[in-house]
Order: structure tokens, then C-alpha cells, then sequence
């Protein structure tokens, strides 16, 4: 098994709750507004904006919705004022964490980035003094039980459409790519009626930290508790080994 399959159970079984859910449909609608913005309504010639529609197909967000968002987002381009940030840093006993926001209003959201790391016992550190811990990789998790497929032949239509790994948990496969290819990918599964969970460019850790201190365990899961819940973060990575 992959060290970085991990992630996906956790992933998993977040992304089945409602709340978590409504979050992502938030997440995503914003996505595409900039991704309009940057590179127009059309997909074909705007991968960002493909690769978001994959992220939102995977979510089961519906076809009108992804559509009237980019319609939206066409004729409102100059409002548009969202930009990406990112943030890097350290939790208890030297766990590596980057956060991903979209924001409005970049100060609000490094106070909060900063007080999350901070009641938490961590500290948010400068540019790339994590990244270079985690591989930037498109990612596929697809539903087990959904799945009509064996595995062996679900890994040859994945690797067959350019995929880079598989690898099978207790409740899900993993599909990584690079990252160019996530989209090339994800339409031969769905071509294949394969059920996907989530399909999008993620973080994937290289190696995991356990932890066995239950303070350094409890003041970390703090810092991810608060980081999920702020309504500007669109995605939290760490190498912690849950």
C-alpha cells in the first residue's frame, strides 16, 4: 500500500458529511470565478477551469450549477476580486502543514491562518519551508463499494489513460497523475461509468510524522479543526500519520 493512500481515507470519509459537503460546493463556485477570470468560460481552452469542473463533477455538484457559475462568473469578471494564497508551516512536534485560501481580503485571512497555528501550539513559517516535504499530484479516489470493476482491471484503464500510480485501501482506490493529466484521466473513468469520490491537484506527502504525545496529538488537531472551518481555507495538507 502507498504511504500517501492515507490521505484519501481521511478524505473520504470527511467529504461524506453534509456540512463538509456544503463547504466544498462554496469552495468550488469560488474556484471557478477565478478561473473565469483568468482564462475565460471556456474549458476547453482554460485548463484550470477543466480542472475544476473535474473537482466538481467528482463532488457530485450538478451540470446547471457548474454551468450557471460560469455564466455568472463570465459577466462579472470585474468583480471578480478573489486571489489564491498560501501558507506554510509547522504544528506540534514539527508536523508540516500548507494551507490554501481564497481570498478577498488577504489580512483577515493570515490572522486567522496565524491564530489557527498558534492555538495549536505551531507557528506559521516562510515560503516554501515545507513544500519541498509533499509532490504536487493529481488525485482520483473512487468509491469501493460503487465500483463495479475489479481492481486489477480499473488500475489498467487508469494507467492505460496516463496515470502515474494506483493503490487499493479498505474503502477506496487512488488514482495519482501528474497533474496535466488529471483531466485526461478522469474523463476515461467517467467515460467508464466509474464512481468517483473526489478528483483534483492535491498535496501528497512524502514521508508521515506519527505522533504519540496526546497533547501534541490534541493541540494538532486544533489547528486542523480551525483551519477547516474558516470559510477562506480551500484545502489543508500535513504529513501527520493518523
Amino acid at each position: 500500500m502507498s504511504g500517501h493512500s492515507k490521505f484519501a481515507n481521511i478524505k473520504h470519509k470527511k467529504e461524506k458529511n453534509d456540512a463538509a459537503k456544503g463547504k466544498i460546493f462554496t469552495i468550488i463556485g469560488r474556484e471557478i470565478a477565478v478561473a473565469v477570470k483568468e482564462g475565460g468560460p471556456d474549458p476547453n481552452n482554460n485548463f484550470k477551469l477543466a480542472t475544476v469542473i473535474a473537482k466538481a463533477k467528482a463532488n457530485n455538484m450538478p451540470n446547471d450549477t457548474i454551468e450557471r457559475g460560469i455564466k455568472k462568473a463570465a459577466g462579472d469578471v470585474g468583480n471578480v476580486n478573489y486571489e489564491y494564497v498560501t501558507y506554510e508551516g509547522y504544528g506540534p512536534n514539527g508536523i508540516a502543514i500548507i494551507v490554501d485560501a481564497l481570498t478577498d481580503n488577504k489580512n483577515r485571512t493570515a490572522a486567522n491562518v496565524r491564530s489557527a497555528f498558534t492555538k495549536g501550539q505551531g507557528n506559521v513559517g516562510t515560503p516554501g519551508c515545507v513544500s519541498f516535504m509533499f509532490d504536487r499530484k493529481g488525485q482520483i479516489l473512487v468509491d469501493r463499494e460503487e465500483c463495479d470493476k475489479e481492481a486489477d482491471d480499473l488500475m489498467m484503464l487508469a494507467l492505460d489513460a496516463g496515470a502515474e500510480d494506483f493503490s487499493e485501501e479498505e474503502d477506496s482506490y487512488e488514482v495519482l497523475t501528474d497533474p496535466d493529466s488529471l483531466e485526461t484521466v478522469r474523463k476515461a473513468l467517467e467515460d467508464e461509468g466509474i464512481p468517483m469520490i473526489s478528483a483534483e491537484v492535491t498535496m501528497i506527502p512524502q514521508n508521515y510524522v506519527a505522533l504519540t504525545d496526546e497533547d501534541a496529538i490534541r493541540n494538532l488537531q486544533r489547528t486542523l479543526d480551525l483551519l477547516e472551518e474558516d470559510d477562506d481555507v480551500q484545502a489543508v495538507y500535513h504529513n501527520w500519520d493518523e
